[in-house]
């Protein structure tokens, strides 16, 4: 797909995975908006990129602010591609040690950020991605949303996460069936134990465990090899209604 002059959207596009996807697509001439509520980080973006890049204060859970971000994107040129990164979790049992249920607030936080989200910026920017010119292929552009392989083999703690993320996975051929109609591909990455800013909390006995799990390569996955397999899946018309795994073949153990 040629990107010289098109308009992306990047949701968490200020941080992590998002944030390497931005670059890569700035790399490829690609006018990009970065949907994000972490204004300080997004302005940094912006004032290093220059003007390929634009930041809008995005709740993804929000209508309006996703109508603006959308708005603002179709200003910048035909909008072709959008990668959905904004997402976080919690981790917490159903039921506690202490017999403590799991609350409801933070499992409907979860769901709503991670699937309500990602359908509410799937379903808007499609409109815009809709006035596209096709190219000789008939396609006018395609949408990569982030789930994770806790969405397939969630561990101990993960029940609102996986849920969510199970929601993405699960999305992603109807959308990719409904989608068609317009010529836009959709296509899930379910990353695993990746080096981001979540991870950067993380004692280093913690993260040097989650390397030890690894197969192959013995480490972390690092963002920019996220934003390679979406700049792939952009680039190959042939990927649509997938969920890819890029894990270095860990499989998540109970716990």
């Amino acid at each position: 797909m040629d990107l010289q002059g098109a308009s992306a959207i990047v949701t968490g596009g200020a941080s992590g995975l998002g944030e390497a996807t931005v670059r890569r697509l700035v790399r490829r001439g690609a006018n990009v908006t970065i949907a994000d509520i972490d204004d300080e980080r997004g302005k940094g973006i912006v004032e290093e990129l220059g003007s390929q890049v634009e930041l809008v204060h995005t709740d993804v859970r929000l209508e309006d602010d996703v109508q603006e971000t959308v708005r603002v994107a179709a200003a910048r040129g035909p909008l072709r591609v959008v990668v959905n990164c904004a997402g976080a979790g919690v981790s917490k049992r159903i039921l506690a040690r202490d017999g403590t249920p799991h609350d409801l607030d933070s499992f409907v936080w979860t769901v709503t950020l991670c699937l309500v989200g990602t359908f509410n910026v799937m379903r808007l920017a499609s409109v815009e991605m809709a006035k596209a010119e096709p190219d000789d292929d008939g396609q006018r552009g395609a949408i990569v949303n982030t789930a994770s392989i806790a969405g397939i083999e969630g561990q101990t703690g993960q029940a609102a996460y996986s849920a969510a993320k199970g929601g993405v996975i699960g999305m992603t051929l109807p959308a990719a069936r409904d989608l068609a109609a317009i010529g836009v591909r959709v296509v899930t990455i379910a990353p695993g134990t990746f080096l981001t800013p979540a991870m950067a909390g993380a004692s280093p006995e913690m993260v040097a465990g989650f390397a030890k799990m690894q197969p192959f390569p013995k480490r972390l996955g690092n963002a920019d090899e996220f934003a390679m397999l979406v700049e792939q899946i952009v680039d190959n018309p042939m990927l649509n209604g997938e969920v890819i795994r890029i894990d270095g073949a860990v499989r998540f153990p109970p716990r």
